[in-house]
């Protein structure tokens, strides 16, 4: 038996990955995974852990170009646009704003919806079956507001829209706001609480995810950078990466921002970017929120946990470029302090940048290629992938086994790009 050789081959061992791995283990098949670095180490790691169906609405809708080219000037906005010439960040830039029409919109909040509910689901399901330690909190997100236009702006939008895709949200007035949550600031006009939403620590979902993997039987490969995907008579035949050989019956992309660069050795040019986000990661204070928060006007995610406190979010594109911003990171600061009588803990224990993999029509991709008849993809998840991540693998794991799915697969196929 050729050791280097499984039923399928998971290229990226995030918490998308890694959750194809433990679907396609648990539907049989034998299953290695190749991670460049160690699994989860790249956006599964630093983001705010929230589970949320909330965020079903995408950010392509009218008006958003303009509020993108307006961000140019402001290297603080929530969302940041670097002015620097990108030819690949350009077209993808004009493809989003393509999708930026309210059809478009309905699509795409649809498809968002469902993969996110159907994972929101399956994900308690495996936290408590599989028995993952990961902080795992059924207790809603809450969106706080100060200023009266932009709660009335969102409840037009953002409310109604939930409404409409049956994902309950609760109309809170500025009192009982404040009530709920005492580390708030006075000076609150109203809040949504999204009662469904739920929050675990990333990364030790993905630590969880990992060992059940391997418990299981899965090879999980770390420090694998790939270096070339050879194809031949319309098949991945193999992939040679740092750590060797690897040849799959079957071969799963879930590679995250990394899809592109990687598609490009197979000729697939994925409509996709990096889009940068931040997070500031303090021992807990004392006055810690009992939510999980979106501080609207600042754009700012707040998370606690017992094992810490997290603040996060912004979105930048800026290509590929490495590194840490501190006018984004200053930005989560001033936006947090100004809605939290404790905005950042006792000691601070992490800096943290992040890829996130951004689809033009906000939609991820999942499902068999087009091109290449044993590659499946499984990635652009953008700022949901631990969301999305159970129904993905799920989905995944169905089509390779020739079930039916429980979702419709259609909106997510790599069809609809030629991929």
């Amino acid at each position: 038996m050729d050791a280097s050789r499984s039923d399928v081959l998971v290229l990226g061992g995030g918490v998308i990955g890694l959750s194809c791995a433990l679907f396609l283990l648990r539907s049989g098949a034998s299953v290695r995974v190749l991670e460049q670095g160690t699994p989860g180490c790249g956006s599964s790691h630093g983001n705010c852990g929230t589970i949320t169906p909330s965020h079903a609405a995408p950010l392509a809708m009218p008006g958003m170009p303009g509020i993108a080219l307006r961000s140019m000037l402001r290297a603080d906005a929530p969302l940041y646009l670097n002015p620097r010439f990108d030819g690949p960040r350009l077209r993808w830039l004009l493809g989003f704003a393509r999708h930026c029409n309210w059809r478009d919109f309905a699509r795409a909040a649809e498809a968002r919806a469902a993969i996110l509910l159907r994972s929101r689901r399956l994900l308690a399901e495996l936290v408590r079956e599989q028995g993952l330690d990961c902080e795992f909190a059924e207790a809603g997100e809450l969106y706080v507001y100060r200023t009266p236009r932009l709660l009335a702006s969102d409840e037009r939008h953002h409310a109604a829209l939930l409404d409409r895709l049956g994902i309950e949200v609760r109309r809170l007035r500025g009192n009982e706001v404040e009530e709920a949550e005492p580390a708030l600031k006075p000076g609150v006009a109203g809040g949504l609480f999204h009662p469904g939403d739920a929050r675990l620590r990333p990364d030790r979902y993905v630590a969880g995810l990992a060992q059940r993997v391997r418990e299981l039987g899965g090879v999980i490969e770390s420090g694998a950078r790939i270096d070339h995907l050879e194809a031949r008579d319309g098949r991945v035949s193999h992939v040679r990466s740092t750590r060797g050989v690897f040849h799959g019956g079957q071969v799963v992309m879930a590679l995250g921002a990394w899809s592109p660069l990687l598609g490009r050795m197979l000729g697939l040019r994925l409509p996709m970017q990096p889009g940068k986000g931040y997070s500031l990661t303090y021992t807990r204070p004392v006055r810690a929120p009992r939510h999980a928060l979106v501080l609207r006007e600042a754009a700012v995610c707040v998370t606690t946990w017992a094992s810490g406190y997290r603040l996060g979010s912004t979105m930048e594109f800026s290509g590929y470029a490495e590194g840490l911003n501190r006018t984004r990171l200053d930005a989560l600061r001033r936006g947090a302090a100004a809605g939290l009588h404790e905005p950042e803990g006792p000691q601070l224990l992490e800096e943290w940048w992040g890829w996130r993999p951004m689809s033009v029509d906000e939609v991820p991709i999942i499902g068999p290629s087009t091109r290449w008849s044993n590659l499946h993809l499984a990635t652009a998840h953008g700022m949901l992938g631990v969301s999305m991540s159970a129904a993905t693998g799920e989905l995944l794991a169905a089509q390779l086994a020739g079930r039916t799915p429980e979702l419709d697969p259609a909106p997510y196929a790599p069809a609809r790009f030629g991929l």
